[in-house]
């Protein structure tokens, strides 16, 4: 079940037409401006330098509209001291736009945590203390509790790409390639972080051995499957009873003290090829039991609500078959809402850098007899105009007891 983000997201500059751009469109969700210049300048908080990058939207949608005049503007607008940090500007806050709009699915199972800088951060967790309380006797000393501390490690990487374009492309009338960027930039960065996610807790030959494991009672097994639904089961495929299975396991999972761990709401991971399974389990309107008072066999079964639900939402990776070369199209996961206090993992961001940042590449050339060099004449052997993405995280596993992996095949 795929969603979007939360965040009020900004339209894509080039789909803008001249009377729906305006300045609160564009800053609205505002980035991180990508001329150093402009920042040290203060320009985005001026009301006349807002004006012009307003027409420098306007002028940039109708060329990717396919104005030819709106073109030859653009040609000529490009050699002018100002228009290249607009055009950057614009540039930058669609990358961000597309980074925003496209639909976001690790923050469901995962913690979105922040950082100062690129060492490694500790993210302690304490356990205990949250026991039935003991009977005091009178005039006795009260007993103590002990408490079992945990430490999970993990730091922020720097990823990032470089797209080079030719002096020429800014001549000729077709102007597709900045049409592209911000998509392919905006995506790019999002599908890193999907597929970052994705590889904390699967591997190439299943669920992470590690973290899924029999000592950690969060890995499904043929056993627990047969014990959920009698005999015949000789796999843990995804399935009523399967889930069923993997719900009693949850649920089975206790703290420090012996005391369950209450779980609101859980999300179910699955692959492309169990996307029509599990919705068809989630979305069922009754679900037959024998539990209850049936005798198991198709006579005298309950009808039920689907009460999955209610509790259940359904998340389709595409990543899952790419990473995990192994079950990646039967293997399904588990997880409980993060929000809970136990989440399973955490994503984390670099403070101040917390969505992707675009560069251009300053010229180093110089005209004979002075003169300042505009940027989009490009490199000084190659009059190449290079762009640059830059995006800063990283993330860790944490509690095991919050989520349950089953591989989907036979018992482990």
């Amino acid at each position: 079940m795929m969603r979007t983000t939360s965040l009020d997201v900004l339209p894509e500059v080039a789909t803008w037409r001249a009377s729906e751009a305006s300045t609160d469109t564009i800053y609205r969700g505002d980035g991180a401006s990508l001329s150093a210049q402009v920042r040290r300048a203060g320009r985005t908080g001026n009301p006349a330098y807002r004006q012009r990058l307003l027409e420098a939207a306007q002028l940039y949608g109708q060329v990717i509209q396919g104005s030819k005049r709106a073109a030859l503007d653009f040609q000529e607008a490009m050699t002018t001291s100002d228009f290249q940090y607009l055009f950057g500007d614009v540039l930058d806050r669609q990358i961000l736009a597309n980074y925003q709009q496209m639909p976001v699915q690790w923050d469901m199972i995962a913690r979105r945590g922040r950082v100062r800088d690129f060492r490694t951060v500790k993210r302690f967790t304490m356990d205990g203390g949250e026991a039935i309380l003991d009977e005091v006797k009178q005039q006795s000393e009260y007993p103590a509790a002990a408490l079992t501390d945990g430490k999970y490690e993990y730091a922020v990487k720097k990823f990032g790409r470089r797209i080079p374009l030719a002096w020429e492309v800014l001549i000729n009338d077709d102007l597709d390639a900045f049409a592209d960027i911000p998509v392919r930039l905006g995506n790019a960065a999002r599908r890193s972080e999907e597929r970052f996610a994705t590889t904390l807790y699967a591997s190439s030959t299943g669920p992470n051995s590690t973290f899924f494991a029999s000592g950690n009672s969060n890995l499904l097994a043929v056993a627990d499957v047969v014990a959920a639904g009698g005999s015949g089961f000789t796999t843990t495929a995804l399935n009523q009873t399967s889930l069923q299975a993997a719900f009693t396991k949850l649920a089975a999972q206790v703290d420090t003290d012996g005391a369950p761990i209450y779980i609101d709401a859980v999300y179910l991971v699955v692959p492309p090829a169990l996307e029509v399974v599990a919705n068809n389990l989630i979305n069922a309107t009754e679900i037959l039991a024998a539990s209850g008072g049936g005798d198991g066999t198709g006579s005298n079964q309950m009808r039920v609500a689907n009460w999955l639900r209610n509790r259940v939402q359904v998340i389709v990776n595409p990543w899952l078959p790419i990473v995990d070369t192994t079950s990646g199209n039967t293997a399904w996961y588990m997880f409980a809402n993060p929000s809970t206090g136990r989440p399973a993992m955490e994503i984390g961001f670099l403070i101040g850098h917390e969505t992707p940042e675009l560069f251009q590449k300053h010229p180093n050339a110089t005209r004979v007899g002075g003169g300042a060099v505009d940027p989009t004449d490009g490199d000084f052997d190659s009059d190449s105009i290079e762009w640059k993405v830059r995006h800063v995280y990283g993330g860790t596993l944490m509690d095991p007891k919050s989520g349950i992996a089953a591989n989907g095949t036979s018992s482990p």
